[in-house]
C-alpha cells in the first residue's frame, strides 16, 4: 500500500472527485496557483483551470456564502478556510444559513457543500491561528462534522463528504498534514458517522480525537509496558456520532478517558462522557470518566507555555493511571 501525507491524501481525494463529478468545484482563498496556505490544492488549478478552481477576495463571509448559493442551486462546492479561527466570520452563513435550509424547506432544498478548515495549536501561530472549535460546531443541528486522523481516514471522510447532500465541515489537524501513512489505491470512501478502534484494548477505553489519536496511541504503547492494555478509538466523524461504538468499547473495558485538544469545558469529550453516563454502558463503569483536554487559556504564542497548553502522551497516561488506580 502507498504511503502518502495528509495533504497529498486530501489533494488525491479533491482531484479524484473534480474529475468524478463536474458539479464539483473548489473555492477559497489563494487555492489556485499559490495551492492554499498549506498547500494542500497545488497542481489543482493548472488541472483543472479557473472555473473549478476559483480564487476569492479575503472574505470568509463571501467564500461560505457563496458555496451554500452555489449548493443550493445543483452544484457541489468545497471551500476552504485559511484557519477554523476564521469561521467567526462565515457563522450566519453556516448557522443560520446552511444548517437549516434542508429543515425550513421540508427537505426540498438541499446544501450539498463541504467546508474545509484547518486547525489546531502547536506552531506557534497565537490565540487567533490556533483554536479548535468544534464544540461549536457540533452544536448545531443540520451540520456534520468530521475530523480525521491518518490521510487514509483524510481521503476517503472527505470524499463521502463531497457526496454527501448535507453541509460538511471537515476540520483538518494542521499538523497532521504532513504525517505520512498508508492509503488505499484506487476508490478509497470512508463513511460518516463511522468510528474506528485504532488500537483493540480490555482495560480502559480512550476516545480521541484528530492528531491526539496518534499521542493516545503512543500512550497505550508506554502502558502495555506495564501490563495495561488500553483501546483507543477514534471518532472519525463527530457528528453525526457513532455513539454505539463508544458504548460497545466502555461495556468492554469499564473505564473511559476523553483526549481533545480544545479547552475541556463544554468540549466534545463532555458529550461523549454524557452518552455514556445516560446509556447502559454506565453500569459497567468501574472508575469515573476522565478528560484530557487543552488548558482554559487562548493558546499561547510562547513554545514553552503552548506545550504546556497542549494535551500530550505523557497527559494520556497520567489520566489512564488514575482511572485504572
Amino acid at each position: 500500500m502507498r504511503e502518502l501525507t495528509t495533504s497529498q491524501a486530501i489533494n488525491e481525494a479533491l482531484a479524484e472527485e473534480l474529475e468524478r463529478d463536474p458539479r464539483v468545484f473548489l473555492i477559497g482563498e489563494d487555492i489556485g496557483l499559490h495551492g492554499g496556505a498549506f498547500a494542500v490544492t497545488k497542481g489543482l488549478f493548472q488541472r483543472f483551470g479557473p472555473k473549478r478552481i476559483r480564487n476569492t477576495p479575503i472574505s470568509e463571509a463571501v467564500i461560505v456564502g457563496a458555496a451554500v448559493g452555489a449548493a443550493l442551486v445543483g452544484t457541489r462546492p468545497v471551500a476552504e478556510l485559511m484557519y477554523l479561527d476564521f469561521v467567526t466570520l462565515a457563522m450566519d452563513q453556516i448557522v443560520n444559513q446552511g444548517a437549516k435550509v434542508k429543515y425550513m424547506f421540508g427537505g426540498k432544498a438541499r446544501v450539498p457543500a463541504v467546508v474545509r478548515m484547518p486547525f489546531g495549536a502547536g506552531r506557534a501561530n497565537a490565540a487567533q491561528h490556533s483554536q479548535s472549535l468544534e464544540a461549536w460546531l457540533c452544536h448545531v443541528p443540520g451540520l456534520k462534522v468530521v475530523m480525521p486522523s491518518t490521510p487514509a481516514d483524510a481521503k476517503g471522510l472527505l470524499k463521502s463528504a463531497i457526496r454527501d447532500d448535507n453541509l460538511v465541515l471537515v476540520l483538518e489537524n494542521k499538523h497532521l498534514y504532513f504525517q505520512k501513512g498508508p492509503v488505499p489505491d484506487g476508490e478509497h470512501l470512508v463513511p460518516l458517522g463511522a468510528a474506528d478502534v485504532k488500537r483493540p484494548g480490555k482495560d480502559a477505553t480512550v476516545v480521541a480525537t484528530g492528531r491526539l489519536v496518534s499521542a493516545a496511541l503512543s500512550a497505550a504503547e508506554t502502558l502495555s509496558k506495564d501490563g495495561i492494555d488500553v483501546e483507543v478509538l477514534d471518532p472519525r466523524t463527530l457528528y453525526p456520532l457513532d455513539a454505539q461504538a463508544i458504548i460497545a468499547s466502555v461495556k468492554k473495558t469499564g473505564r473511559l478517558v476523553t483526549v481533545h485538544e480544545a479547552v475541556k469545558r463544554f468540549g466534545f469529550g463532555a458529550e461523549v462522557a454524557a452518552i455514556v453516563a445516560e446509556s447502559e454502558a454506565f453500569d459497567y463503569l468501574d472508575a469515573p470518566i476522565q478528560r484530557v483536554a487543552g488548558a482554559e487559556v487562548p493558546v499561547p504564542f510562547s513554545k514553552s507555555l503552548e506545550d504546556l497548553f497542549l494535551p500530550d502522551e505523557a497527559k494520556i497516561v497520567a489520566a489512564c493511571r488514575r482511572t485504572l488506580a
